[in-house]
């Protein structure tokens, strides 16, 4: 059994959430919770609400033992950019592409 958990539209990059996907990828939920509250990357905030709606999901939906359960899978892929002009000099136009990101979680439990 499984319980999974998926963010989608979350505006940050997908390389800026794929180092702290492989932090916590494996590692069972409690540890992953302690990894995600004291690292200091933008990243942790939303992975630890989309940790805790997959522990959540995992409870109510599936009826899961919440403390015999771990981080299976974690994945991350890119979502739509936003594309935004910046001025520069002589009247010319600077593009800035602010990335945005899909992020999967599954959680299963331990055997």
């Amino acid at each position: 059994m499984e319980a999974k958990a998926y963010a989608k539209y979350v505006r940050i990059s997908p390389r800026k959430v794929s180092v702290v996907l492989n932090l916590i990828r494996g590692k069972d939920v409690k540890l992953a919770k302690a990894i995600l509250e004291h690292t200091p990357k933008a990243a942790c905030e939303p992975l630890l609400k989309l940790l805790k709606s997959a522990v959540a999901n995992a409870e109510n939906n599936h009826s899961m033992d919440t403390s015999a359960l771990y981080v299976a899978e974690c994945s991350v892929s890119q979502g739509p950019i936003l594309k935004r002009i910046r001025a520069r000099a002589q009247g010319r136009a600077f593009r800035i592409d602010k990335k945005t990101s899909h992020i999967t979680l599954v959680l299963k439990e331990k055997e």
